[in-house]
């Protein structure tokens, strides 16, 4: 009888095991997927801009109003989140504060948003994502503040890499040029600031009600920003089938599918092991650059863009 215990607390072992395994690999490709579609969904918008002359602006509002349509109804068809959204929509049950972090958390993403896609028209999108991922160092030095240490060796080595890549990204390693607009640069570091905001931002919105609310409230309320100031409907681009099939791409893949997807990762392998593997959009960005668009990146933008995704594994 004791070798019939142990012989079921071994297959009970071996069961869990396996379902761990399963976890983590559905973890790995549901991440490796996700920034995928995020660094395919910054190609498409360069397709976009450059060949249907859309405005940047206008293709964050409708992506930010119709994603949050998308990501509005996942919260209202799962009931745990459908109940988050209602106690949301009660002022008292919110609070003033929770309101407070909603609309921080609609400005950082309008302004992550914007910059991104004005930083990928400059330049590109391989460059405009690999400039975001600079963030970390800013991530890093709030950690260190808040826990009120010293960084480790690790994350001043990161912080270095972080600016050698800059520094061959925005020269070619020839510091008396710039090898991309000024303007381009700006706006590419100020995408990795917002990105750092709105990654500590909402924090503890997350926690209270859930990524589904939290992004879908954020969007609408971003979108609705942008709405208000560009009028979208006025300057509607002339973009035919093809472009309004790429237009939808954009939305549900490298938006919706893209973050669900991502998610989906974090949860299965914790947030530091999907950071790491959320590397594969600039990677992603990179290849459908070069095969699709036909971009063309010098020996020094490679290296670049190694040294900036070092840096992400070694700060994550």
């Amino acid at each position: 009888m004791a070798n019939s215990r142990r012989s079921g607390r071994g297959a009970e072992g071996g069961s869990a095991a396996g379902a761990g395994r399963s976890k983590t690999l559905r973890g790995v490709v549901l991440t490796l997927l996700g920034g995928t579609c995020w660094g395919f969904s910054g190609t498409c918008a360069k397709f976009l801009m450059d060949s249907y002359g859309v405005d940047p602006v206008w293709l964050v509002c409708v992506r930010q109003l119709v994603a949050s349509v998308l990501f509005l109804a996942l919260a209202a068809a799962l009931p745990k989140d459908r109940e988050r959204l209602v106690e949301l929509g009660r002022t008292r049950a919110g609070g003033v504060a929770g309101v407070v972090v909603l609309v921080l958390t609609a400005l950082c993403m309008m302004a992550n948003s914007v910059s991104y896609v004005l930083t990928i028209n400059l330049t590109n999108s391989a460059t405009a994502t690999v400039l975001q991922a600079l963030g970390l160092v800013l991530l890093m030095a709030f950690a260190c503040i808040r826990s009120r240490r010293a960084p480790h060796r690790r994350e001043v080595i990161g912080v270095v890499l972080a600016l050698a890549g800059t520094f061959l990204l925005a020269t070619g390693g020839d510091p008396t040029r710039l090898s991309m607009p000024l303007a381009g640069l700006l706006w590419g570091i100020f995408c990795g600031v917002s990105c750092a905001l709105y990654t500590a931002v909402p924090e503890g919105a997350l926690r209270k009600w859930g990524s589904p609310v939290v992004n879908g409230v954020a969007m609408l309320v971003s979108g609705l920003i942008l709405a208000a100031a560009i009028r979208p409907w006025e300057r509607v681009p002339a973009f035919g089938a093809v472009g309004l099939a790429w237009l939808a791409i954009i939305i549900f893949v490298g938006t919706f599918l893209a973050f669900a997807l991502y998610m989906q990762g974090v949860k299965d392998l914790g947030p530091l092991r999907a950071s790491m593997l959320g590397t594969s959009e600039p990677i992603s960005a990179t290849v459908f650059s070069v095969l699709w668009l036909g971009t063309m990146f010098t020996p020094a933008d490679f290296i670049g863009f190694a040294l900036i995704i070092v840096m992400v594994y070694l700060t994550a």
